[in-house]
């Protein structure tokens, strides 16, 4: 089921529903919190790919399984519109509404999207979406890792610390590990800050292809490699 925020302060979201081991809330008395998440079927295996920072950090990849096992080719997937509702009904129900939808985007593995807060105009965490049953969890990597307000690791962590990396560091970072590692393929011009890192998006051939992110304290580069191929991206209001 879908965890509350804790009792003060920023006590972080569980999510579940329809993916195994639907994981709750561990939100701290202190105020920090914890990301609760469900189990995907396939698991979230570390391993994979080990990238390497642009900035004083290494990066760190993870393997293609996060994405909607046990689904036939032929079942029906939900619609990016779809997604974007099932994401806003979610911040509703988590009685923050400071939260507000950033970005819903559709990928061939699931659906991503952005999440900030009004108040700051800073992103406050990434979410996932299944294609085929809409259950909502939170992106792994970054997300969980480098988080300090919202992620898994955030208990002890002052969230608002001041960044040491700033968006054009952020940005050179990135396009370096990108030409060490995908030559031809640039970052956008714009990174989204969360709680730190940023987060930005890679294109090719003038398109979007996908995205990585930089520690806003270590300029370590990490790339998503569990979305799979870009599809389409809505136009949030």
């Amino acid at each position: 089921m879908m965890g509350n925020y804790g009792s003060q302060g920023n006590g972080m979201m569980g999510y579940g529903g329809g993916f195994g081991n639907g994981g709750g809330m561990m939100g701290y008395s202190d105020g920090s919190g914890m990301m609760g998440y469900g189990g995907y079927g396939a698991g979230n295996g570390m391993g994979g790919m080990m990238g390497y920072g642009a900035g004083n950090g290494a990066a760190c990849g993870m393997d293609d399984s996060y994405s909607s096992p046990g689904y036939s080719t032929s079942a029906d997937p939900i619609t990016i519109k779809e997604a974007k509702t099932a994401v806003e009904q979610y911040l509703e129900s988590t009685g923050n509404p400071d939260l507000e939808l950033a970005e819903i985007m559709e990928f061939s593995n699931h659906f991503y999207a952005g999440v900030k807060e009004k108040s700051t105009d800073i992103h406050a965490f990434e979410l996932i979406v299944n294609k085929y049953t809409g259950a909502i969890s939170p992106e792994m990597g970054p997300n969980m890792m480098w988080n300090t307000k919202y992620g898994h690791m955030a208990r002890g962590v002052t969230g608002t610390q001041e960044p040491t990396v700033t968006e054009e560091q952020a940005i050179a970072y990135a396009q370096a590990y990108l030409d060490r590692v995908m030559p031809g393929t640039t970052v956008d011009e714009h990174a989204d800050r969360f709680y730190g890192y940023y987060t930005i998006h890679t294109i090719e051939d003038g398109r979007i292809a996908g995205m990585l992110s930089v520690n806003i304290y270590t300029g370590a580069v990490w790339y998503h490699n569990w979305h799979g191929g870009f599809v389409d991206m809505l136009e949030v209001e």
